[in-house]
Protein backbone atom coordinates (compact mmCIF):
# COMPACT_ATOMS: atom_id res chain seq x y z
CA UNK A 1 0.00 0.00 0.00
CA UNK A 2 1.06 3.51 -0.76
CA UNK A 3 1.56 6.18 1.93
CA UNK A 4 -1.32 8.79 1.91
CA UNK A 5 0.01 12.01 0.13
CA UNK A 6 -2.67 14.72 1.17
CA UNK A 7 -1.95 18.46 0.12
CA UNK A 8 0.44 20.31 2.60
CA UNK A 9 3.52 20.18 0.95
CA UNK A 10 5.69 21.60 3.82
CA UNK A 11 5.70 22.35 7.30
CA UNK A 12 8.01 23.48 9.31
CA UNK A 13 8.98 22.60 12.90
CA UNK A 14 6.78 22.81 16.04
CA UNK A 15 7.93 25.47 18.57
CA UNK A 16 8.54 24.60 22.37
CA UNK A 17 8.54 26.66 25.17
CA UNK A 18 11.50 26.65 26.40
CA UNK A 19 13.73 26.14 23.39
CA UNK A 20 12.90 25.88 20.10
CA UNK A 21 15.04 22.82 17.71
CA UNK A 22 15.98 23.68 14.20
CA UNK A 23 13.34 23.41 11.36
CA UNK A 24 13.29 20.04 9.66
CA UNK A 25 11.54 21.40 6.27
CA UNK A 26 10.22 18.30 4.30
CA UNK A 27 8.69 17.34 0.75
CA UNK A 28 5.35 15.81 1.44
CA UNK A 29 4.87 14.51 -1.96
CA UNK A 30 1.52 14.68 -3.36
CA UNK A 31 2.50 16.95 -5.93
CA UNK A 32 6.49 16.85 -5.76
CA UNK A 33 7.22 19.50 -3.55
CA UNK A 34 10.96 19.69 -2.97
CA UNK A 35 13.24 19.61 -0.13
CA UNK A 36 14.41 22.65 1.96
CA UNK A 37 17.47 22.52 -0.78
CA UNK A 38 14.63 22.46 -3.87
CA UNK A 39 15.51 19.09 -4.80
CA UNK A 40 13.52 16.65 -7.16
CA UNK A 41 10.27 14.65 -5.40
CA UNK A 42 11.18 12.34 -2.71
CA UNK A 43 10.02 8.86 -1.89
CA UNK A 44 5.84 9.37 -0.64
CA UNK A 45 5.53 10.36 2.46
CA UNK A 46 2.72 11.79 4.95
CA UNK A 47 2.79 15.18 4.75
CA UNK A 48 3.68 15.74 8.66
CA UNK A 49 6.01 12.94 9.20
CA UNK A 50 9.67 13.82 9.38
CA UNK A 51 9.44 17.21 10.80
CA UNK A 52 11.04 17.96 14.08
CA UNK A 53 8.46 18.52 17.00
CA UNK A 54 9.66 20.19 20.63
CA UNK A 55 7.28 18.07 22.89
CA UNK A 56 5.08 20.05 25.34
CA UNK A 57 3.23 23.27 25.16
CA UNK A 58 4.70 25.47 22.70
CA UNK A 59 3.58 29.05 21.59
CA UNK A 60 3.57 30.66 18.17
CA UNK A 61 6.21 33.02 17.41
CA UNK A 62 6.71 36.10 15.62
CA UNK A 63 7.66 36.48 12.16
CA UNK A 64 10.90 38.24 13.43
CA UNK A 65 11.36 35.38 15.61
CA UNK A 66 10.84 33.12 12.70
CA UNK A 67 12.98 34.60 10.38
CA UNK A 68 15.66 34.19 12.84
CA UNK A 69 15.25 31.06 13.66
CA UNK A 70 14.48 29.53 10.38
CA UNK A 71 14.52 31.94 7.79
CA UNK A 72 10.75 32.60 7.05
CA UNK A 73 8.25 34.18 7.69
CA UNK A 74 5.17 33.01 9.59
CA UNK A 75 1.51 33.96 10.50
CA UNK A 76 -1.01 34.09 12.31
CA UNK A 77 -4.76 34.10 11.82
CA UNK A 78 -4.60 37.96 13.28
CA UNK A 79 -2.32 38.55 10.41
CA UNK A 80 -4.36 36.84 7.45
CA UNK A 81 -7.70 38.49 8.64
CA UNK A 82 -5.89 41.63 8.55
CA UNK A 83 -4.68 40.88 4.72
CA UNK A 84 -7.73 39.19 3.34
CA UNK A 85 -9.64 42.32 4.91
CA UNK A 86 -11.60 40.04 6.95
CA UNK A 87 -12.30 42.74 9.67
CA UNK A 88 -14.83 44.82 8.48
CA UNK A 89 -17.05 41.74 7.35
CA UNK A 90 -17.09 40.67 11.13
CA UNK A 91 -17.63 44.03 12.84
CA UNK A 92 -20.79 43.60 10.51
CA UNK A 93 -21.39 40.60 12.23
CA UNK A 94 -20.44 38.20 9.31
CA UNK A 95 -18.56 35.10 10.61
CA UNK A 96 -20.22 32.38 8.76
CA UNK A 97 -23.00 32.00 11.27
CA UNK A 98 -25.88 28.64 10.15
CA UNK A 99 -23.37 27.93 7.49
CA UNK A 100 -21.92 24.53 7.14
CA UNK A 101 -18.17 23.85 5.90
CA UNK A 102 -17.55 19.82 4.88
CA UNK A 103 -14.02 19.06 5.23
CA UNK A 104 -12.83 15.28 3.54
CA UNK A 105 -9.80 13.32 4.33
CA UNK A 106 -8.64 10.10 5.26
CA UNK A 107 -9.15 8.98 9.07
CA UNK A 108 -8.81 12.37 10.13
CA UNK A 109 -7.16 12.97 13.75
CA UNK A 110 -9.00 12.00 17.44
CA UNK A 111 -7.62 15.45 18.98
CA UNK A 112 -9.30 17.42 16.55
CA UNK A 113 -12.03 18.96 18.73
CA UNK A 114 -9.18 19.78 21.57
CA UNK A 115 -6.69 21.13 18.84
CA UNK A 116 -9.48 23.53 17.54
CA UNK A 117 -10.13 24.02 21.07
CA UNK A 118 -6.44 25.48 21.66
CA UNK A 119 -5.44 27.26 18.29
CA UNK A 120 -8.94 29.34 18.73
CA UNK A 121 -8.04 29.92 22.44
CA UNK A 122 -4.37 31.02 21.76
CA UNK A 123 -5.95 33.48 18.80
CA UNK A 124 -8.70 35.07 20.87
CA UNK A 125 -11.37 33.27 18.63
CA UNK A 126 -14.59 31.16 19.92
CA UNK A 127 -13.49 28.05 19.03
CA UNK A 128 -16.96 25.91 17.47
CA UNK A 129 -18.29 22.15 17.55
CA UNK A 130 -16.54 19.75 14.80
CA UNK A 131 -19.34 17.04 13.90
CA UNK A 132 -16.44 14.34 12.94
CA UNK A 133 -18.71 11.62 10.73
CA UNK A 134 -16.69 8.42 9.52
CA UNK A 135 -17.43 6.98 6.44
CA UNK A 136 -16.83 3.47 6.04
CA UNK A 137 -14.51 1.02 8.11
CA UNK A 138 -12.15 4.04 9.71
CA UNK A 139 -9.44 2.34 11.73
CA UNK A 140 -8.51 3.14 15.40
CA UNK A 141 -5.64 5.47 15.07
CA UNK A 142 -2.76 5.00 15.51
CA UNK A 143 -0.26 7.46 16.90
CA UNK A 144 2.91 5.38 15.14
CA UNK A 145 1.59 4.58 11.94
CA UNK A 146 2.69 7.28 9.52
CA UNK A 147 -0.40 6.94 7.20
CA UNK A 148 -2.77 8.06 9.91
CA UNK A 149 -0.27 10.67 11.38
CA UNK A 150 0.05 11.98 8.11
CA UNK A 151 -3.46 12.69 7.58
CA UNK A 152 -4.16 13.41 11.03
CA UNK A 153 -1.92 16.77 10.00
CA UNK A 154 -3.76 17.10 6.88
CA UNK A 155 -7.14 17.48 8.86
CA UNK A 156 -5.74 19.52 11.42
CA UNK A 157 -4.53 22.05 8.73
CA UNK A 158 -8.19 22.03 7.13
CA UNK A 159 -9.56 22.25 10.18
CA UNK A 160 -7.71 25.19 11.49
CA UNK A 161 -7.79 26.91 8.60
CA UNK A 162 -11.42 26.94 7.91
CA UNK A 163 -11.80 28.22 11.43
CA UNK A 164 -9.66 30.76 10.71
CA UNK A 165 -11.61 32.46 8.18
CA UNK A 166 -15.31 31.52 8.96
CA UNK A 167 -15.36 31.40 12.82
CA UNK A 168 -18.47 30.53 13.02
CA UNK A 169 -19.16 28.12 10.90
CA UNK A 170 -20.05 24.86 11.63
CA UNK A 171 -17.38 22.14 10.64
CA UNK A 172 -18.34 18.59 9.71
CA UNK A 173 -14.63 16.58 9.18
CA UNK A 174 -15.93 13.43 6.97
CA UNK A 175 -13.38 10.71 7.67
CA UNK A 176 -12.80 7.88 5.66
CA UNK A 177 -11.10 4.46 5.48
CA UNK A 178 -9.45 4.04 2.44
CA UNK A 179 -6.07 6.29 2.30
CA UNK A 180 -6.04 8.71 -0.97
CA UNK A 181 -3.09 8.18 -3.17
CA UNK A 182 -2.83 7.88 -6.66
CA UNK A 183 -4.94 6.62 -9.74
CA UNK A 184 -8.59 5.84 -8.43
CA UNK A 185 -7.20 4.58 -4.75
CA UNK A 186 -9.30 5.94 -2.17
CA UNK A 187 -11.45 8.55 -4.32
CA UNK A 188 -14.64 6.45 -4.48
CA UNK A 189 -15.21 6.23 -0.53
CA UNK A 190 -14.50 10.20 -0.69
CA UNK A 191 -16.60 10.53 -3.46
CA UNK A 192 -19.64 8.66 -1.58
CA UNK A 193 -19.34 10.22 1.58
CA UNK A 194 -19.90 13.59 -0.26
CA UNK A 195 -22.59 12.48 -2.29
CA UNK A 196 -24.23 10.93 1.10
CA UNK A 197 -23.97 13.96 2.89
CA UNK A 198 -25.25 16.06 0.15
CA UNK A 199 -28.12 13.96 -0.18
CA UNK A 200 -29.02 14.88 3.48
CA UNK A 201 -28.57 18.66 2.47
CA UNK A 202 -25.51 18.26 4.97
CA UNK A 203 -22.78 21.08 3.85
CA UNK A 204 -22.91 24.47 1.84
CA UNK A 205 -19.32 24.42 0.92
CA UNK A 206 -17.58 21.13 0.54
CA UNK A 207 -12.95 21.56 0.99
CA UNK A 208 -10.71 18.61 -0.59
CA UNK A 209 -6.99 19.17 0.44
CA UNK A 210 -5.85 16.51 -2.10
CA UNK A 211 -5.54 15.20 -5.70
CA UNK A 212 -3.96 12.35 -8.18
CA UNK A 213 -2.32 13.05 -11.21
CA UNK A 214 -4.78 12.89 -14.32
CA UNK A 215 -2.33 10.59 -16.15
CA UNK A 216 -2.65 8.29 -13.10
CA UNK A 217 -5.69 6.91 -13.61
CA UNK A 218 -6.66 3.88 -15.50
CA UNK A 219 -6.92 4.28 -19.26
CA UNK A 220 -5.28 7.58 -19.21
CA UNK A 221 -2.63 6.73 -21.89
CA UNK A 222 -5.42 5.07 -24.23
CA UNK A 223 -7.36 8.24 -24.07
CA UNK A 224 -9.92 6.38 -22.06
CA UNK A 225 -11.13 9.07 -19.18
CA UNK A 226 -13.93 7.03 -17.95
CA UNK A 227 -12.23 6.38 -14.85
CA UNK A 228 -12.11 9.64 -14.14
CA UNK A 229 -15.48 10.67 -15.24
CA UNK A 230 -17.07 7.76 -13.06
CA UNK A 231 -16.18 9.69 -9.99
CA UNK A 232 -17.67 12.89 -10.32
CA UNK A 233 -21.00 12.07 -9.55
CA UNK A 234 -20.98 13.63 -5.93
CA UNK A 235 -19.94 17.35 -7.74
CA UNK A 236 -23.07 16.49 -9.66
CA UNK A 237 -25.11 16.14 -6.63
CA UNK A 238 -23.51 19.32 -5.57
CA UNK A 239 -24.33 21.28 -8.88
CA UNK A 240 -27.81 19.82 -8.19
CA UNK A 241 -27.97 21.28 -4.28
CA UNK A 242 -26.17 24.33 -4.62
CA UNK A 243 -23.30 23.11 -2.68
CA UNK A 244 -19.72 24.75 -3.35
CA UNK A 245 -17.19 22.13 -4.06
CA UNK A 246 -14.13 23.28 -4.06
CA UNK A 247 -9.90 21.73 -4.96
CA UNK A 248 -6.62 22.44 -3.74
CA UNK A 249 -4.66 22.92 -7.88
CA UNK A 250 -1.33 20.93 -5.89
CA UNK A 251 1.76 21.69 -4.96
CA UNK A 252 4.08 20.63 -7.64
CA UNK A 253 4.05 23.58 -9.83
CA UNK A 254 3.13 23.01 -13.65
CA UNK A 255 3.96 18.95 -12.85
CA UNK A 256 2.75 16.39 -10.53
CA UNK A 257 3.50 13.31 -9.19
CA UNK A 258 4.22 9.82 -10.88
CA UNK A 259 1.60 7.05 -10.35
CA UNK A 260 4.48 5.64 -7.61
CA UNK A 261 4.99 8.85 -6.18
CA UNK A 262 8.86 8.44 -6.18
CA UNK A 263 9.29 11.65 -8.80
CA UNK A 264 7.21 13.95 -11.07
CA UNK A 265 6.44 13.53 -14.77
CA UNK A 266 9.09 15.47 -16.71
CA UNK A 267 6.19 17.70 -18.65
CA UNK A 268 3.26 19.51 -17.80
CA UNK A 269 0.45 17.47 -16.40
CA UNK A 270 -2.78 18.42 -13.96
CA UNK A 271 -4.69 16.57 -11.43
CA UNK A 272 -8.34 15.70 -10.18
CA UNK A 273 -10.21 17.15 -8.70
CA UNK A 274 -8.75 20.30 -9.23
CA UNK A 275 -9.08 19.79 -12.85
CA UNK A 276 -12.19 18.93 -12.93
CA UNK A 277 -15.10 22.21 -14.37
CA UNK A 278 -17.31 21.58 -10.96
CA UNK A 279 -14.80 22.10 -8.81
CA UNK A 280 -13.57 25.65 -8.26
CA UNK A 281 -9.85 25.01 -7.95
CA UNK A 282 -7.65 26.78 -4.95
CA UNK A 283 -3.99 27.77 -6.20
CA UNK A 284 -1.34 28.86 -3.65
CA UNK A 285 0.30 32.52 -3.37
CA UNK A 286 2.88 34.11 -1.11
CA UNK A 287 1.94 36.46 1.06
CA UNK A 288 4.18 39.35 2.21
CA UNK A 289 3.23 40.72 5.25
CA UNK A 290 4.60 42.82 8.63
CA UNK A 291 3.39 42.00 12.28
CA UNK A 292 0.34 43.48 11.99
CA UNK A 293 -0.74 41.82 8.65
CA UNK A 294 -0.34 44.72 6.68
CA UNK A 295 1.59 43.54 2.70
CA UNK A 296 4.94 44.81 2.21
CA UNK A 297 4.80 43.67 -0.83
CA UNK A 298 2.06 41.97 -3.52
CA UNK A 299 1.11 39.34 -3.45
CA UNK A 300 3.44 36.36 -5.55
CA UNK A 301 3.31 33.02 -6.80
CA UNK A 302 3.62 30.37 -4.49
CA UNK A 303 7.12 28.45 -5.12
CA UNK A 304 9.48 27.67 -2.29
CA UNK A 305 9.14 24.35 -0.70
CA UNK A 306 6.76 23.08 -3.52
CA UNK A 307 5.06 25.83 -6.15
CA UNK A 308 1.17 26.25 -6.72
CA UNK A 309 -0.61 23.67 -9.35
CA UNK A 310 -1.78 25.24 -12.30
CA UNK A 311 -2.26 24.27 -16.29
CA UNK A 312 -4.58 22.69 -18.18
CA UNK A 313 -6.66 19.31 -17.65
CA UNK A 314 -6.05 16.80 -20.09
CA UNK A 315 -9.18 15.18 -19.47
CA UNK A 316 -11.52 18.22 -19.30
CA UNK A 317 -12.65 20.91 -22.03
CA UNK A 318 -12.20 24.39 -21.73
CA UNK A 319 -15.68 25.04 -19.35
CA UNK A 320 -18.20 28.17 -20.94
CA UNK A 321 -17.37 29.98 -17.33
CA UNK A 322 -13.43 30.14 -19.06
CA UNK A 323 -14.81 31.56 -22.55
CA UNK A 324 -13.21 34.92 -21.44
CA UNK A 325 -9.86 33.40 -20.99
CA UNK A 326 -9.83 30.72 -23.82
CA UNK A 327 -6.32 32.78 -24.88
CA UNK A 328 -4.89 31.53 -21.92
CA UNK A 329 -6.64 28.07 -21.41
CA UNK A 330 -6.98 27.43 -24.93
CA UNK A 331 -9.41 24.39 -25.58
CA UNK A 332 -8.73 22.55 -22.02
CA UNK A 333 -10.39 23.67 -18.29
CA UNK A 334 -7.55 25.85 -16.89
CA UNK A 335 -6.59 26.02 -13.19
CA UNK A 336 -6.31 27.30 -10.59
CA UNK A 337 -9.89 29.48 -10.41
CA UNK A 338 -8.84 31.67 -7.48
CA UNK A 339 -5.72 31.66 -5.22
CA UNK A 340 -4.94 32.45 -1.13
CA UNK A 341 -1.88 31.57 0.83
CA UNK A 342 -0.02 28.41 0.38
CA UNK A 343 3.74 29.30 0.59
CA UNK A 344 6.03 27.31 3.58
CA UNK A 345 8.03 31.31 3.50
CA UNK A 346 4.68 33.03 4.62
CA UNK A 347 3.11 29.55 6.31
CA UNK A 348 0.23 29.69 8.77
CA UNK A 349 0.57 28.54 12.44
CA UNK A 350 -1.36 25.66 13.22
CA UNK A 351 -1.59 23.25 16.83
CA UNK A 352 -1.73 19.59 16.90
CA UNK A 353 -1.57 17.09 19.56
CA UNK A 354 -2.39 13.79 17.77
CA UNK A 355 1.15 12.24 18.11
CA UNK A 356 1.84 12.28 22.13
CA UNK A 357 5.06 12.67 21.30
CA UNK A 358 4.98 15.44 19.00
CA UNK A 359 2.49 17.93 21.02
CA UNK A 360 3.02 21.52 19.81
CA UNK A 361 2.79 24.33 17.14
CA UNK A 362 3.40 24.06 13.53
CA UNK A 363 3.85 26.31 10.21
CA UNK A 364 2.24 24.70 7.19
CA UNK A 365 2.75 25.59 3.73
CA UNK A 366 0.81 24.31 0.45
CA UNK A 367 -2.12 24.39 -0.67
CA UNK A 368 -4.18 21.94 1.46
CA UNK A 369 -3.77 25.60 3.17
CA UNK A 370 -4.98 27.46 0.36
CA UNK A 371 -8.59 25.33 -0.36
CA UNK A 372 -9.67 25.59 3.46
CA UNK A 373 -8.82 29.27 3.78
CA UNK A 374 -11.49 29.89 0.67
CA UNK A 375 -14.06 27.93 1.73
CA UNK A 376 -14.32 30.03 4.90
CA UNK A 377 -14.42 32.86 2.00
CA UNK A 378 -17.33 30.85 0.83
CA UNK A 379 -19.27 30.72 3.75
CA UNK A 380 -18.89 33.74 4.78
CA UNK A 381 -20.79 34.67 1.05
CA UNK A 382 -23.24 32.07 1.96
CA UNK A 383 -24.58 33.92 5.04
CA UNK A 384 -24.36 37.01 3.36
CA UNK A 385 -26.89 35.54 0.97
CA UNK A 386 -28.84 33.83 3.24
CA UNK A 387 -28.32 30.66 1.08
CA UNK A 388 -25.60 28.79 -0.62
CA UNK A 389 -23.71 30.65 -3.01
CA UNK A 390 -23.22 27.16 -5.19
CA UNK A 391 -21.39 26.78 -8.26
CA UNK A 392 -19.24 29.93 -7.99
CA UNK A 393 -17.72 30.07 -11.43
CA UNK A 394 -19.55 31.88 -13.34
CA UNK A 395 -19.86 34.84 -10.71
CA UNK A 396 -16.22 34.40 -10.14
CA UNK A 397 -15.33 34.94 -13.89
CA UNK A 398 -17.74 38.03 -13.79
CA UNK A 399 -16.38 39.78 -10.78
CA UNK A 400 -12.88 39.56 -11.91
CA UNK A 401 -14.05 41.56 -14.92
CA UNK A 402 -12.92 45.60 -15.36
CA UNK A 403 -10.22 47.05 -12.80
CA UNK A 404 -8.34 44.68 -10.87
CA UNK A 405 -10.11 45.05 -7.58
CA UNK A 406 -13.93 45.11 -8.78
CA UNK A 407 -15.75 42.84 -7.08
CA UNK A 408 -12.95 42.35 -4.94
CA UNK A 409 -11.05 39.85 -6.94
CA UNK A 410 -7.34 41.28 -6.81
CA UNK A 411 -4.96 40.38 -9.68
CA UNK A 412 -1.55 38.48 -8.75
CA UNK A 413 0.86 39.81 -12.12
CA UNK A 414 3.91 40.38 -10.06
CA UNK A 415 5.74 38.11 -12.76
CA UNK A 416 6.55 35.34 -10.71
CA UNK A 417 6.06 32.09 -11.44
CA UNK A 418 5.07 28.00 -10.63
CA UNK A 419 7.82 26.41 -12.84
CA UNK A 420 9.16 23.57 -10.61
CA UNK A 421 11.34 20.33 -10.56
CA UNK A 422 12.47 20.91 -14.01
CA UNK A 423 9.15 21.45 -15.81
CA UNK A 424 8.26 25.73 -17.30
CA UNK A 425 5.46 26.47 -15.40
CA UNK A 426 3.51 30.05 -15.68
CA UNK A 427 3.92 33.54 -14.96
CA UNK A 428 1.79 35.86 -13.40
CA UNK A 429 0.92 38.46 -15.51
CA UNK A 430 -1.90 41.31 -15.59
CA UNK A 431 -5.94 39.35 -15.61
CA UNK A 432 -6.21 35.74 -15.70
CA UNK A 433 -2.79 33.41 -15.61
CA UNK A 434 -2.56 29.59 -14.99
CA UNK A 435 -0.08 30.60 -11.92
CA UNK A 436 -2.40 31.78 -9.86
CA UNK A 437 -5.95 31.86 -11.97
CA UNK A 438 -7.87 34.96 -11.38
CA UNK A 439 -5.72 36.24 -8.33
CA UNK A 440 -6.73 36.41 -4.86
CA UNK A 441 -9.08 38.50 -2.85
CA UNK A 442 -10.02 41.23 -1.13
CA UNK A 443 -13.07 39.73 1.22
CA UNK A 444 -14.62 42.72 2.11
CA UNK A 445 -15.62 43.61 -1.55
CA UNK A 446 -15.38 39.93 -2.64
CA UNK A 447 -18.27 38.52 -0.20
CA UNK A 448 -21.15 40.80 -0.54
CA UNK A 449 -20.54 40.70 -4.00
CA UNK A 450 -20.12 37.22 -4.63
CA UNK A 451 -23.68 36.62 -2.48
CA UNK A 452 -25.07 39.81 -4.92
CA UNK A 453 -24.46 37.62 -7.91
CA UNK A 454 -25.45 34.29 -6.48
CA UNK A 455 -29.10 33.85 -7.11
CA UNK A 456 -30.79 30.93 -4.54
CA UNK A 457 -30.98 28.04 -6.61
Amino acid sequence: MRTPRPRPRAVVAAAGAAALTAAALIAAPLTGAATAAAAPAVKPVPAVAGHELVKGAGSPLTIAQCQAQWGINCYTPTQYRQAYDLNPLYRAGVTGKGRTIVIVDSFGSPTIQHDLDVYSKQFGMPSTKVQVVKWGDVPPFDPTNPDHTGWAGESTLDVEMAHAIAPAAHIVLLETGVAETEGVTGLPEMMDGEKALIDQGVGDVITQSFGATENTFPGFAQGDFSSIRKLRYAFEAAARNGVTVLGSSGDGGATDATEDGTSNYPYRVNSWPSSDPLVTSVGGTQLHLDQAGERTAPDSVYNDYGAGGGGQSHVFARPAYQNGVRDVVGAQRGTPDISMAAAVDGGAWVYSSYDPSATGWDVYGGTSEASPLFSGIVALADQVAGHRVGDIHTALYALAKGTEKFGGVVDVKDGTNNSYDGVTGYTAVKGYDMATGLGTVDAARFVPALALLSPRR
